[in-house]
């Protein structure tokens, strides 16, 4: 047998070596490309499954009760606050009457005072 067929013997080995290596990293790559593939199917099912169960549960049915009634309060209170503003206002017109009126009532008693004392022939 000749140098060449030798040559191209080795070079077909050669050759063959390096299929079955690129072979055998295809392999692992695909066994772990499936296997990250499960992975991320079983987290998005996670995830729908948290979402579903995180949207529906009692504790957030409770919540969102809670929050109704809150809104509802909120509006009672707004109501409430309105109801004070205007009491407020209406006491603080008759605090400025009565004011008023304290002045008048002093007016009249000083000027009594005063008459009494003119009258009593002292000036």
């Amino acid at each position: 047998m000749s140098e060449e067929y030798y040559q191209g013997l080795s070079k077909v080995i050669s050759l063959e070596n390096q299929l079955d290596g690129n072979k055998q990293i295809i392999e692992e790559l695909s066994t772990k490309l499936i296997a990250m593939k499960k992975r991320a199917q079983e987290a998005e099912g996670e995830t729908t499954i948290v979402k579903g169960i995180g949207m529906n549960s009692p504790e957030m049915k409770a919540l969102r009760a809670k929050v109704s009634e809150l809104e509802g309060t909120l509006g009672s209170a707004q109501d409430i606050n309105t109801e004070h503003q205007e009491y407020n206002g209406r006491l603080q017109t008759r605090l400025t009457e009565v004011e008023d009126d304290n002045k008048k009532l002093s007016k009249q008693i000083q000027d009594l005072n005063n008459r009494r004392q003119f009258g009593d022939g002292t000036h």
